[in-house]
């Protein structure tokens, strides 16, 4: 992993090995992290914004999940091909190329909210955007270990969680307080438009090491990914348990709107429900950074069964709650987990990973993570129109202990030590 012609990796820092303070003492990395984390709050920003958008339109769950499928579903289709693009080609210039689409199909969207759109043009913007993020995420979770020394990883995941829940935090919290201001719809979405610009300038400043290939040609690069998993019995067991977490116990994430508004009677338009999905992306900010410090030291494969354990738990007491104020504290909690578990799973998975196979197999996870969500919403979307959440959510807290205890990879490797 580390690269001799990026001397920015090979150089001491002199902080503990795999904290967030030794990743973000890499000048490249520590570039890309600021970028990412100003492309990410844009992101958010839209992410809080167009569903509530499209429920308030038309006032039906299954739309928005049929939104939500639109942004996550191409990466169901599109991350393993990616997967061999970031493996086989520069990863810079690839980079670069598809954070300006997301950025035009972002601004596309910006301009359909000036008037009054279709849900079908809605929905193809957004696709347009799915589109770009699911070429995009292969090669980018492949380029961050290169930035740092593989001692470094752990810290350099954490962080990288963090970005991505700060941002939830602070998206909402920006929309809450431009909307007092009578900032309308279409111009968050331009935000998010010019948000893309800092991560590409980010990109092309900084040093990117130089793919390393390996001998696999012609469709094998297509399968290599799962034959990797399939020979890897934790490997596989890790890609499996992401993807049935995400289908069983995270449709809420996309249908976040309508649980606010028929469990605790919250409404996706108002800034209550603005600052519950801000503290719940605070929750996952602090759960992720938790993996870097405070839960450094620890095996990682044990913190990931405990975060499973705590996640639901906290879904749980977020099913069954009937009023607001305590949902902000549950809500809280759920973030917390779901990106301590997660997070933590991520630092074991991508520990075992060689560089010349990272995008391709990295590539499974996204797509378990990402495009398996969407899947959740479809199914799950048109229940909570007929049944409501409640039933929906616990079955996705009993699905998460189920994980708990089935995501033992500590056994496995002691399994497969003693062989």
């Amino acid at each position: 992993m580390t690269d001799a012609g990026n001397p920015e990796v090979s150089t001491p820092h002199g902080f503990k090995e795999g904290t967030v303070r030794a990743a973000l003492a890499y000048r490249d990395f520590r570039l890309v992290w600021l970028g990412s984390f100003t492309s990410n709050v844009g992101t958010w920003i839209q992410n809080v914004v167009l569903p509530a958008y499209v429920y308030t339109r038309t006032g039906k769950a299954s739309l928005v999940g049929l939104m939500i499928f639109a942004q996550l579903g191409p990466l169901l289709f599109l991350a393993i091909p990616a997967g061999v693009i970031a493996d086989r080609f520069n990863r810079r210039t690839w980079l670069i190329a598809m954070q300006a689409v997301q950025l035009v199909c972002s601004a596309i969207i910006g301009f359909l909210a000036l008037g009054e759109p279709s849900f079908a043009a809605l929905f193809a913007a957004s696709l347009g955007v799915g589109i770009g993020n699911a070429l995009n995420a292969p090669a980018w979770t492949a380029m961050l270990p290169s930035l740092v020394r593989p001692e470094d990883l752990p810290g350099a995941i954490s962080i990288s969680s963090t970005t991505l829940n700060g941002a939830r935090v602070v998206g909402p919290i920006i929309v809450a307080v431009l909307a007092q201001w009578g900032v309308d719809t279409a111009a968050f979405f331009f935000i998010n438009a010019v948000s893309f610009l800092f991560i590409m300038v980010a990109l092309y400043v900084v040093h990117v090491p130089p793919v390393q290939r390996d001998n696999v040609r012609g469709r094998h690069q297509f399968t290599h990914g799962l034959r990797v998993a399939r020979q890897r019995k934790t490997v596989g067991r890790m890609l499996l348990t992401m993807t049935t977490f995400s289908l069983f116990s995270l449709p809420y994430v996309g249908l976040f709107p309508a649980v606010a508004n028929l469990n605790f009677g919250i409404a996706e338009d108002g800034p209550a429900y603005k600052w519950l999905y801000a503290t719940w992306g605070l929750g996952a900010s602090l759960g992720g950074l938790a993996i870097g410090t405070t839960f450094a030291d620890y095996d990682k494969r044990k913190l990931t069964q405990w975060g499973f354990a705590g996640f639901a738990v906290a879904l749980s007491c977020f099913a069954l709650i009937a009023s607001p104020e305590p949902a902000y504290i549950f809500g809280f909690l759920l973030g917390f987990f779901y990106f301590f578990s997660t997070t933590s799973l991520s630092t074991v998975l991508q520990g075992r990973l060689e560089s010349e196979v990272r995008g391709r197999v990295m590539a499974l996870y996204i797509m378990s993570f990402g495009g398996t969500v969407p899947i959740g919403n479809m199914i799950f979307g048109p229940l909570i129109d007929r049944f409501g959440a409640r039933s929906i959510l616990l079955f996705g807290a009993a699905w998460a202990v189920f994980l708990a205890w089935w995501c033992d990879i500590k056994r496995l490797d002691e399994i497969e030590t003693a062989r």
